[in-house]
């Protein structure tokens, strides 16, 4: 695993590591780095996604604001979009299940996600070693 130093719009430094999980290369966003809570948040991870040279792009729960499972707030779409336009893959890595509890929007939105290979919502790594290693969202 390669951890390079990245610097937010606040001058903060956070550490962000890179590791091969099911023969894909992915950026790993720690669970103690800010909040991402703004569509331009998302350049940040462009960023450190080509630095890196990932593809994936591995969103602890911890690390995403409330607003992105709120899907009427449009923070998830914004900053999904910001990166498939940029050929990344998403991945949020926790348990969702209290958002899922409040929304059958959300509950849609996952299912047909973890359907595509454009964004996926995993309970841990070794389920997103698992869903690479067996060829799902393999491809761009």
């Amino acid at each position: 695993m390669s951890a390079t130093p990245t610097t937010h719009e606040d001058d903060s430094t956070v550490p962000i590591a890179s590791l091969e999980v099911g023969g894909e290369r992915v950026l790993i966003y720690p669970e103690c780095g800010p909040l991402l809570a703004r569509e331009s948040d998302a350049n940040d991870l462009i960023g450190a996604a080509w630095e890196h040279g990932t593809t994936w792009i591995a969103l602890p729960v911890s690390a995403i604001h409330d607003d992105f499972f709120r899907l009427e707030t449009r923070l998830a779409g914004h900053i999904v979009q910001k990166l498939v336009n940029y050929r990344l893959r998403t991945v949020v890595i926790g348990n969702i299940d209290a958002w899922l509890a409040r929304s059958a929007a959300l509950r849609a939105f996952v299912h047909e996600s973890n359907r595509g290979n454009a964004l996926w919502f995993v309970p841990d790594l070794k389920t997103l070693a698992q869903r690479l290693a067996g060829g799902a969202g393999h491809t761009p």
